[in-house]
């Protein structure tokens, strides 16, 4: 689907999501220097206070690091059921009021507004949104309308914390050309450090870049890098839908009650599903187990999760409803599962339980699905 940019785009994001959590459940950690994550010095920061980036502190940062740079940092280990209701509350306020909205992650979302200036006045009822959430939740949220998506959402990252700030279409180049290109969504380190070392510093250089050398240099993704530059972005708000989902099944050449094979497969079907979401950059708020006797009678057994992409916290729960749901020892002929209320997020293993050790071993076994196949690399149980 492609749409042209005579659009009107709200992006949404809740400033310092997890930290704003812990101050609402408490107020002593109100202006408080806080990070978020593991708690050995082996973990990573998942989530930190403005307080604490003027130390230079930031998510995906080591934890050792983290308390060097800021030693009076108050650290929390985190707690995702909690950040995933507070993240489902925010949800629930812009489902009753906006006509179309995309939950792009645990903590943002764009609405499509356009037409809406004819009845109400868009920047009127954006910042009444708004003003309803913080009521509503009492977490604090920022917001910028433009355009399309790559403007608004940089717009939103100009008006934090707790702002907002509208550009208009005459506005979008003389509000992008002196950002740094790090401001443009999808640049990640890599590509900033190359843009970089080609003398590009700033969006307007960029623009200047004929869009053949950007191509050249970095293929599509170049080709796209440019445009967003440019103030170009056709992609179209996509409506959410809690029923986004992805599943897998088996049904059996002989009908079977072999716990052992059955929970190999519930481990191997139940792993592959969460490369599955890792691969597309997703993050799960629903799993469920569905089981089909011999005899064609179906049961399933479902339960609401923290948002995860992680395998071993998705397998638990796998195995848990699988439990409560075998209950009549009767021959199996079909197994399933499914993940669904998916949303984007690159959280891909528990940053508040896990090491960097482990954090490292998730990256190197999806490394090498990717290039080998999502069959190369599989625990031992499930094989």
């Amino acid at each position: 689907m492609v749409v042209a940019d005579n659009r009107i785009i709200a992006h949404l994001d809740l400033d310092t999501f997890f930290v704003s959590v812990e101050r609402l459940r408490n107020a002593q950690l109100k202006d408080q220097p806080v990070i978020i994550g593991g708690l050995s010095d082996r973990g990573v920061v998942a989530s930190c206070s403005y307080e604490t980036r003027f130390y230079g502190v930031h998510a995906g940062m080591p934890m050792r690091m983290a308390k060097q740079l800021c030693s009076e940092a108050i650290v929390l280990r985190g707690d995702m059921e909690a950040y995933s209701k507070y993240s489902n509350d925010v949800t629930s306020v812009i489902a009753s009021q906006a006509p179309v909205y995309e939950k792009a992650s645990i903590d943002e979302h764009y609405l499509d507004v356009s037409g809406m200036d004819k009845f109400f006045g868009t920047w009127q009822w954006t910042n009444e949104l708004r003003q309803t959430i913080m009521k509503e939740t009492g977490l604090p949220i920022s917001f910028g309308l433009s355009v399309n998506k790559t403007v608004s959402k940089i717009a939103t990252g100009q008006a934090k914390p707790n702002g907002a700030l509208q550009v208009s279409k005459e506005q979008v180049k003389p509000f992008l050309a002196p950002l740094s290109i790090k401001k443009i969504p999808g640049v990640g380190q890599k590509n900033y450090q190359l843009l970089r070392n080609m003398g590009i510093p700033t969006i307007e250089v960029l623009t200047m870049v004929p869009v053949e050398m950007m191509q050249k240099v970095l293929g599509k993704e170049g080709v796209h890098i440019w445009e967003k530059a440019n103030g170009i972005d056709r992609a179209p708000v996509v409506p959410y839908t809690e029923q986004k989902s992805i599943s897998t099944e088996k049904t059996f050449g002989t009908d079977t009650t072999d716990m052992e094979f059955l929970n190999s497969l519930l481990v191997s079907m139940t792993e592959g599903l969460a490369f599955d979401l890792r691969t597309q950059g997703k993050l799960a708020g629903c799993i469920t187990v569905k089981i089909r006797y011999a005899n064609f009678d179906t049961h399933t057994q479902q339960i609401a999760i923290p948002y995860n992409a992680s395998d071993h916290i998705l397998i638990r729960k796998a195995k848990e409803l699988f439990q409560k749901l075998y209950n009549r020892r009767l021959l199996i002929r079909l197994l399933g599962v499914r993940l669904s209320n998916l949303v984007q997020g690159f959280q891909q293993i528990d940053l508040f339980e896990d090491t960097a050790e482990l954090t490292n071993l998730y990256q190197a076994m999806d490394k090498i699905r990717f290039r080998y196949g999502g069959e190369a690399v599989k625990r031992a149980v499930g094989v």
